[in-house]
């Protein structure tokens, strides 16, 4: 017997019914929650806007509760959400990985956004699907959300948004499902429309370098600099941030054409502005140690990207309990690094603690890694799970797929196949 239920009449007697709240039906989302959720309709200006979200952000645990109940309403009734209310949340859950929630609550910003006729909002709502669709990695889609922007019929400020449409979303996702001629066709197009522009001229380069052209990629990213040192439309600080943005994927292009030196070179560059960030001394650190170059220099590079990363996350206020964490990259460096050194068993913690991220951890380069060190040391059976599960994984580019067949090929060979 159900003790609740059969104690329910004696509650009401001894405490009066007043006194006793009836329980919500368990399909209806709890009052507080729904109306926390109601209330973001009213928040207004892009700084209120942008705390909201970061302040959701700062409590997943807590957060994530809110957005189940968010779900639940929006299948009940999505017109119960505003343009800033629906905008909160689909950032909310993008930022906290939820990517189908967040793409469900950017399709209501684009609906209210077309019944109030904002270009403004349209551009903002429909670049946000196109950029949750992107990091799914389902190109395909995020080409044919943004060739339906592209279609809107509008006022000159549609236009205008346009343009950022093309420019972020539309040839980048072409480019990643190998339509290069078309990309190259929209490039070309838009370089001699807004000549002399270097954002144009670096989507080029972007493009090229998609298609594996490497070498007039370099050139091109070389034009993409002497146009920003030409600049005078951007203050001296941002002005560097891009340069040195353009010279840290010059150390990846360069990386592709086997010109180590040259991309060791990119990032010596980058380190002697900037000496102590975790991304340059961590990425030098690889660079060279997977190419079995400078090993005890690039030990010291990899921890301290780690040192200088964990004092980073001390200073950062909102940083969650779920995100302050050694980035799997990092750690997996460190592995790598210890592995071409012989360490195997100093080698192996850093690149299981790699592995448990759940997002960035799951890669099968990592995985990779760890199967070797389970090699080395003996353990047989704990690489083969491994490289099992790797081979599981979805993969992204040519680099991924040429180290999918040699994942195959060892895996095989400790199989005795």
């Amino acid at each position: 017997m159900n003790r609740t239920r059969s104690l329910w009449p004696l509650l009401t007697a001894l405490l009066g019914a007043a006194l006793i709240t009836v329980p919500a039906r368990a399909d209806e989302p709890p009052a507080d929650l729904k109306q926390k959720i109601l209330k973001f309709n009213s928040i207004t200006g892009t700084e209120a806007i942008f705390q909201q979200t970061r302040d959701l952000v700062k409590d997943p645990a807590e957060t994530k509760k809110l957005l189940k109940v968010a779900e639940e309403m929006a299948k009940a009734d999505p017109k119960q959400f505003k343009y800033t209310g629906a905008l909160i949340l689909a950032r909310t859950a993008g930022a906290l990985k939820n990517y189908d929630l967040s793409l469900r609550f950017f399709k209501i910003c684009s609906n209210f956004a077309t019944t109030v006729k904002s270009s403004t909002k349209l551009g903002e709502s429909y670049g946000g699907q196109v950029g949750i669709l992107s990091i799914m990695k389902k190109y395909a889609e995020a080409e044919k959300v943004a060739q339906a922007f592209m279609e809107l019929e509008g006022d000159e400020e549609l236009e205008k948004e346009k343009i950022g449409m093309l420019l972020d979303y539309l040839i980048p996702a072409k480019a990643h499902q190998g339509k290069i001629a078309e990309a190259l066709k929209m490039v070309d197009r838009l370089t001699t429309e807004f000549k002399g522009e270097w954002s144009i001229v670096q989507l080029k380069a972007l493009v090229l370098f998609e298609a594996g052209k490497y070498d007039e990629a370099v050139k091109t990213y070389g034009e993409v600099i002497e146009l920003l040192n030409k600049s005078d439309r951007m203050k001296p600080a941002e002005q560097e941030a891009r340069i040195n943005r353009v010279h840290y994927i010059l150390s990846s292009v360069y990386v592709e054409m086997g010109q180590i030196d040259k991309a060791a070179g990119e990032l010596q560059l980058l380190l002697k502005k900037k000496p102590n960030d975790p991304t340059y001394n961590n990425d030098l650190g690889y660079i060279w140690c997977d190419h079995d170059m400078n090993l005890d220099e690039s030990e010291k590079l990899i921890r301290k990207a780690i040192e200088e990363d964990r004092k980073e996350r001390k200073s950062d206020k909102d940083l969650s309990k779920e995100d302050d964490r050694d980035k799997a990259a990092y750690l997996d460096s460190l592995g790598w690094v210890l592995f071409k050194k012989k360490q195997y068993a100093e080698a192996k913690k850093p690149l299981l603690d790699a592995v448990k991220d759940p997002d960035d951890g799951q890669h099968i380069e990592i995985y990779d890694h760890l199967a070797d060190v389970h090699m080395a040391l003996g353990e047989k059976a704990e690489a083969i799970a491994v490289w099992k599960k790797a081979l599981d994984m979805d993969i992204e580019g040519k680099r991924d797929q040429k180290r999918q067949q040699e994942m195959l090929k060892k895996l095989k060979a400790a199989q005795g196949k």
